[in-house]
């Protein structure tokens, strides 16, 4: 070939690929190092758009280059199968769920496969197989077990679009994670996770994940909430009843002036049956219910509540306080009741300020004067010294939460406690397409867990699939009556579905044994593989995947599955992809399929603008010139092979360093520094993109050589030992080109296989500057470049650089002013 002809190439390197089972992922021999490189497995939707390439690019590039390390790598794809959209669309064009997904999988995977991705496909799963999802069955008949499962009637989410419940961490500001949706509270009986039995664990193993980015481990200690505290009993005036209170701040306790109930609190009809006040707070109660989440407890929202007409009593002073039903109170915080203490708490103080209550500041400032009640126009939050606290005045807030958790443990009205925000996980789903749950309800021996033996318990082909009016199980008569495995007689199988959730907590432990078909996995098998190495997905997930997977890896090793503790060693979250100024997704019409690209680039092309035009972790800017740029710089690498492919030796013959002059020289010194700047930014930093940019200033050296009249023989060998380096350090990022170019430099092997080069450190003494970097003038940071280096070459330094990048991030590059080997000014707006 004289031009550059992708579709050529890639076709016949990906069919090599197929015949010798390049990228089989054997179990590792004896002390070899293994490497397990995953990517969040995707949603069969029907398409890949530039969003699902940009993550698996960057995977594969590590696999490949981990691979040519001469690591076992593990990298493996299958499909997240199960969910509402399938099941949506096939109501929406009268279609069997399973067919849909089945021909979406056949499309997502040729796509992957035209991708070049190195995939071992031999172990490639679906979560909608009986095969896989038996073993979700398999799990949750052991939670049962040991009472990790259980079913309870509560007040949930329900999300008006999708028909089904959501777990808490599937609420995102008040509408459903996955369409957006309003969501309200209604009340069900439904089957929970406890998650919450390894809350502290979960929590403090957040400090032992090094792997992980301090945003996500941020979001998940901010999620798990730890609060510590005091549990209060207040006793309701005229009533055998109480209410528990939580409270962080027990030091408050004698400035409380009202309690306040959540709109779901079970005793609230309780407290306002057959009085004047019960229609009014029925009203409110209804009309908090009916509306949204979002709209309830939005930020600025105003505070809103009835008075019940009944008073609860203070343990610790006997004062009557009045119990409203307020719109501020979360249920699932603490016990959905709280005392309320204006002088000490915002949102308290707002609610008093607009319904008249009392505000009585008790604790004051160490250094300031006391506070005045009429003074105050915000409350104070800060411990200090109690006042008109009875028997604790006059000490600090420290010292009297001490005594009083002490004196209400004794007095039997309080204890200390230790409460969370993560709550059980409730796991059951009002839709077809998902896990049957394995559970058969009988009348006289209740639920009934179905023998193991008579797994999987298998969803029927054809259910009416309506999207309204509860699970379409209940509607099939056959799979739901049966028969009691316990007493033989008549009983009704559950008809919810598990969370898809469930499914992504443990797959890349079946990835690793995934034909097993008497255990979910063997353990010798995952031993060698697990942890995760590293793990690549969006930050989306961190309080929903991130969260129950290392809950499920906990529940797996105390099964004596495994005996890792966290299934993840390291953890990186890539950018978006951006277009229009919006992510690129479906939802919102703006994706890019990556078939039209390939057409008309070739697959080389799109992994290359994907991993080179933004840092891995950033949001990347969908950019058609950006595409056009990277295909340039491939076809300019073609032209110069070519150009240099009958003058150059038939091996490498390069010497000593000494043998070398000149522009030879030079040129090995160039090709030494790319193995190392590309292995660095591979190994150490996760810089794809910097490491793309080191293989482009490579071939700007190698290029003008390529053009000489009659180079001498030395200049020959430095330009043989330079493109054997280019088809390696390139083969991680444009794979089919890679295989060409070293297939036309002799080699009979697969430069995928081939050891990845190693630098000589002989030819790492570059002759360096100082380069001084200011930013609208202002020193900023100095930096190392090699003399002479290109205005491109300095900027990407500069920007690595903390104090620089600080100094330039979101503003706008307007002007770069390069005064080679001594300063780059860039002027930013």
């Amino acid at each position: 070939m004289r031009d550059y002809d992708p579709k050529q190439i890639e076709s016949t390197w990906q069919r090599e690929w197929a015949e010798c089972d390049a990228f089989r992922a054997d179990h590792p021999s004896e002390g070899e190092t293994t490497f397990y490189c995953l990517e969040m497995l995707p949603y069969p939707s029907g398409k890949l758009h530039m969003g699902h390439v940009r993550n698996y690019s960057i995977g594969d590039a590590v696999a490949r280059f981990e691979r040519m390390r001469g690591r076992r790598v593990m990298h493996v794809i299958g499909w997240d199968a199960f969910g509402m959209p399938a099941e949506n669309a096939a109501i929406r064009h009268g279609e069997n769920p399973k067919s849909w997904t089945r021909r979406n999988i056949e499309s997502m995977r040729a796509q992957l496969q035209r991708l070049g991705a190195s995939y071992d496909w031999g172990r490639e799963i679906s979560t909608c197989d009986p095969s896989y999802y038996r073993w979700n069955q398999w799990f949750f008949l052991e939670m049962l077990e040991r009472d990790l499962a259980y079913r309870a009637r509560r007040r949930l989410n329900w999300c008006e679009h999708c028909e089904t419940v959501l777990a808490n961490e599937q609420v995102v500001d008040g509408r459903c994670w996955r369409c957006d949706g309003s969501v309200r509270m209604r009340e069900f009986e439904q089957w929970f996770l406890r998650i919450t039995n390894y809350a502290q664990e979960l929590l403090d193993d957040l400090d032992r994940m090094p792997g992980w980015p301090d945003k996500v481990r941020t979001m998940q200690r901010n999620w798990i909430g730890r609060s510590e505290g005091a549990r209060v009993y207040f006793a309701i005036a005229d009533s055998e009843t109480r209410i528990e209170v939580f409270t962080t701040r027990i030091d408050t306790i004698f400035g409380a002036s009202y309690v306040a109930l959540a709109a779901e609190h079970p005793a609230i009809a309780e407290l306002v049956q057959g009085r004047p006040e019960e229609a009014a707070v029925t009203g409110f109660v209804d009309e908090q219910l009916a509306r949204n989440l979002e709209e309830r407890f939005a930020e600025g929202a105003e505070k809103s509540g009835v008075f019940t007409g009944r008073y609860a009593v203070n343990p610790f002073s006997g004062e009557r306080l009045p119990i409203w039903v307020a719109n501020f109170v979360l249920m699932d915080v603490g016990s959905g009741a709280i005392m309320c203490v204006p002088g000490h708490d915002q949102r308290d103080f707002d609610f008093a300020k607009a319904y008249g209550l009392p505000i009585r500041p008790v604790i004051h400032p160490l250094e300031r004067a006391p506070l005045e009640a009429a003074a105050l126009e915000a409350a104070f939050t800060e411990p200090g010294r109690l006042s008109d606290s009875g028997p604790y005045s006059g000490l600090t807030s420290t010292e009297a939460t001490e005594r009083m958790v002490a004196d209400a443990e004794r007095d039997g009205f309080g204890a200390a406690e230790i409460t969370y925000r993560l709550k059980d996980w409730g796991i059951s789903r009002q839709r077809f397409w998902g896990t049957p749950i394995p559970v058969v309800h009988c009348g006289s021996c209740g639920a009934v867990g179905v023998p193991m033996d008579r797994l999987p318990v298998v969803l029927p082909d054809d259910p009416p699939l309506t999207g309204k009016g509860g699970s379409p199980l209940a509607r099939v008569e056959e799979f739901v009556e049966t028969e009691c495995p316990r007493c033989g007689g008549p009983a009704r199988r559950d008809t919810d579905t598990m969370d898809t959730f469930v499914d992504s907590s443990w797959y890349y432990f079946r990835y690793l044994d995934s034909q097993n078909p008497h255990a979910p996995f063997d353990r010798a098998a995952q031993a060698p593989w697990m942890p995760v190495d590293l793990y690549i997905g969006g930050i989306e997930h961190a309080t929903m995947h991130l969260i129950y997977t290392r809950f499920w890896t906990k529940m797996m090793r105390d099964l004596g599955l495994v005996e890792v503790d966290a299934p993840i060693d390291r953890l990186f979250t890539q950018g978006m992809v951006i277009k229009d100024g919006a992510k690129m997704s479906k939802s919102k019409g703006n994706v890019v399929e990556p078939d039209g690209l390939i057409d008309r680039y070739g697959a080389d092309t799109t992994r290359l603008f994907c991993l080179f035009a933004a840092p891995p972790e950033k949001d990347l800017e969908w950019s058609e010139s950006g595409v056009e740029g990277c295909h340039r710089f491939l076809k300019r690498v073609w032209r110069t092979f070519s150009k240099a492919e009958h003058l150059i030796p038939a091996s490498d013959s390069a010497g000593e360093t000494g043998s070398f002059a000149g522009e030879a020289l030079a040129l090995r010194r160039k090709t030494h520094d790319t193995i190392r700047r590309v292995s660095d930014d591979l190994s150490k930093r996760m810089r794809l993109n910097t490491a793309v940019a080191a293989i482009m200033e490579l071939i700007n050296t190698t290029a003008p050589l390529v053009e000489r009249d009659d180079p001498d023989p030395a200049t020959l060998s430095a330009l043989r030992e330079a493109f054997e380096v280019l088809a390696k350090v390139l083969s991680p990022f444009a794979p089919h080109f890679a295989e060409e170019l070293w297939h036309r430099l002799g080699h009979d092997d697969l430069v995928s296989l081939a050891p990845w080069p190693e630098a000589d450190p002989r030819l790492l003494v570059h002759d360096e500057v100082t380069l001084v970097v200011q930013v609208n003038g202002k020193l900023r940071g100095r930096v190392r470049v090699p003399r002479g280096c290109t205005e491109e070459a300095a900027l990407e330094r500069a920007r690595e650089e903390q104090n620089v990048a600080a100094n330039i991030e979101g503003r706008k590059l307007r002007r770069i002013i390069h005064v080679p080997d001594r300063l780059l000014n860039l002027v930013v707006s």
